[in-house]
């Protein structure tokens, strides 16, 4: 009767568990890889069917092509034009969003935390919340003029209630066992906010913070499409004017562009500070 070596045993299926993993952990990247080829043959096919129907199938007037917007964001990057436009829309969008941001969750967190004071402007909060926020713009012009101070305010705006809500909601949802424990070590009123709900409020706060940053640019954009002298929304209004397709295509694509650099900055920013949360997939 053969006694199994059970030494070489174990070292055989540690070895091969160990290959296991490495396959494993090889497979997302290749699965990644795969994604983004995907993606990317996707959208090539996507403009090779806009260049077959431009001409074709719909009048080049109506929906231009990728040829003639290729070549219109050259000439307007060639030229340096194009920059003045873009920094002009950059700075009304992020100075709106920290704005909005800023004061929409130290109001969550207030009226989370305080319940008097939530009942009480609650009416208050939901009448402004179901306001049209694009109406305001008028007004934003003739309360700050027609510089970018009022494509900031309308930009502030529409993001301090999306983190707001998040806010208040991320705030209401932390563990009451959390706050009673804080309270049992003695920690005052303040450390209790700092130290314990705000940090369990964050993964809210980012969610409203990712989901406001293309309404940020949106109301810079309107508000520089309503009354600018520069700014990609008001190169929108002007190469449509002009009954330039491809020009509003080639703004079109520069925007798109733009809120998907912000989104991914909002990104890099909550992994560096969210590095303690595990978060199951």
């Amino acid at each position: 009767m053969t006694v199994p070596d059970t030494k070489r045993d174990r070292t055989r299926g540690f070895e091969q568990g160990s290959e296991q993993g490495e396959e494993s952990s090889r497979t997302p990247g290749a699965g990644e890889m795969g994604m983004l080829l995907g993606q990317i043959v996707l959208g090539m096919v996507l403009l090779l069917l806009w260049q077959g129907a431009s001409g074709r199938v719909v009048d080049n007037f109506f929906i231009s092509n990728p040829l003639d917007i290729g070549a219109r964001l050259l000439g307007w990057t060639l030229d340096g034009s194009i920059f003045r436009h873009i920094w002009a829309t950059v700075y009304a969008t992020m100075m709106g969003f920290f704005i909005g941001a800023l004061a929409g969750a130290i109001l969550g967190v207030w009226l989370g935390v305080s319940p008097l004071a939530s009942r009480l402007l609650n009416p208050y909060l939901h009448a402004l919340n179901a306001l049209p926020k694009v109406a305001l713009a008028p007004l934003f012009v003739l309360w700050f003029g027609l510089g970018i101070e009022s494509k900031i305010a309308l930009a502030a705006v529409l993001v301090l209630f999306l983190v707001f809500l998040n806010t208040f909601a991320g705030v209401r949802e932390v563990d009451q066992d959390l706050i009673d424990g804080a309270r049992l070590m003695r920690a005052t009123r303040m450390q209790v906010i700092v130290k314990v709900i705000i940090p369990s409020a964050m993964a809210w706060v980012f969610a409203g913070l990712r989901i406001s940053v293309p309404y940020a640019l949106i109301g810079a954009v309107l508000g520089e499409m309503i009354a600018a002298n520069r700014g990609l929304g008001y190169l929108v209004q002007f190469s449509g004017a002009q009954f330039d397709t491809a020009g509003v295509f080639a703004v079109l694509i520069v925007i798109a562009l733009l809120a998907v650099a912000l989104n991914f900055l909002v990104d890099a920013v909550q992994s560096r500070m969210e590095r303690w949360r595990i978060v199951s997939r």
